[in-house]
């Protein structure tokens, strides 16, 4: 049975950044010199990752996810996914990449226990992707793609950022690829963190869920509301007429999801995040390291799900500030 939070919220996911470092440098989510570096006894150890994960489990959280950064860059993580997919309660272990390492790791993944994956892609086009990643090469993450397909990594989905000037004019493109099988989401973007270049005008450059689903309706017919049953997300999921595949609408700004969110964020450097726009932090690795054990970090999560916040604040211009995206793991 999942914790309940101060507004009867369950709280079943956590969400595990295993890295601050990435290939790419995508230009919403990391400055182009990367995020500071970190000593490397700063970043949680695989065993202490995995103590938080059967604290979690206790405690009703049965789905994990593991980020970064770019979780694929950190050694050793087909071992962490194989000591997390051991851990029992967790039923669901999947992991969010942009897949330019993936084709190379798909099939030990799978073999290891995770379940599924996420992939972020933003653009259709090579020269933009270059642009937009500021290093990245389209071909690298259609072949992380297809390998998670041949690994049995379903559903894999496609988590799409859309950009007023930047990528929406690929909104259709991306729904066309639904009728190929493709489980497309789309994502309004949200400001998180200094130092990235698109935050100063990031209301401009919104584009509403609203919107993407009217350019997408007016060019190919009408939607029709559908299920994805992986992941028990915000995502709401409708389907193009004879489309195997679905259209995902995260909406954070435009119709915001708090009483529904189901979720904790550990940072990579152990630091446990209530709610992902919102400042507060609770520290892990301390009281890790000091020795806490199962039942010490369990009070310390129950404290966390505790003071999770009602809701975000975006809407009253407060942004959070303190980390970038790639640093708390999204």
């Amino acid at each position: 049975m999942a914790h309940l939070d101060a507004y009867n919220r369950p709280i079943s996911y956590l969400r595990i950044s295993v890295t601050d470092r990435c290939n790419l440098r995508c230009v919403y989510c990391m400055p182009p010199e990367g995020v500071p570096k970190r000593a490397h006894d700063e970043i949680l150890r695989y065993e202490e990752i995995e103590t938080v994960v059967r604290a979690a489990a206790e405690l009703g959280i049965t789905k994990v996810r593991l980020t970064g950064g770019e979780p694929l860059v950190r050694p050793g993580i087909v071992e962490l996914v194989r000591m997390l997919a051991r851990v029992d309660g967790i039923d669901d272990l999947a992991m969010t990449t942009n897949a330019i390492l993936l084709s190379d790791y798909a099939n030990e993944l799978a073999q290891a226990g995770l379940t599924r994956v996420n992939i972020s892609l933003d653009t259709l086009r090579p020269e933009r992707f270059e642009r937009i990643t500021r290093c990245g090469r389209l071909e690298d993450a259609l072949a992380g793609i297809e390998a998670a397909h041949a690994a049995g990594l379903e559903p894999v989905k496609i988590n799409t950022v859309v950009i007023r000037g930047m990528n929406d004019d690929e909104v259709v493109d991306f729904a066309r690829k639904t009728v190929e099988g493709w489980h497309v989401r789309f994502i309004e973007l949200m400001p998180v963190g200094n130092g990235v270049t698109i935050v100063d005008d990031w209301r401009e450059r919104v584009v509403t869920a609203r919107e993407i689903r009217e350019q997408i309706e007016t060019a190919l017919g009408s939607l029709e509301p559908a299920k994805l049953n992986a992941g028990g997300g915000p995502a709401r999921y409708y389907r193009l007429p004879g489309a195997s595949g679905t259209l995902g609408f995260i909406t954070p700004i435009s119709e915001h999801f708090c009483t529904q969110c189901n979720r904790l964020r550990l940072t990579a450097d152990g630091r446990l995040r209530p709610c992902l726009l919102a400042e507060s932090e609770l520290d892990l690795r301390t009281a890790l390291r000091a020795g806490a054990g199962v039942e010490q970090i369990k009070a310390l999560i129950v404290q966390a799900i505790e003071s999770k916040p009602m809701r975000h604040h975006l809407d009253e211009c407060r942004v959070p500030e303190g980390r970038t995206m790639s640093e708390i793991g999204g």
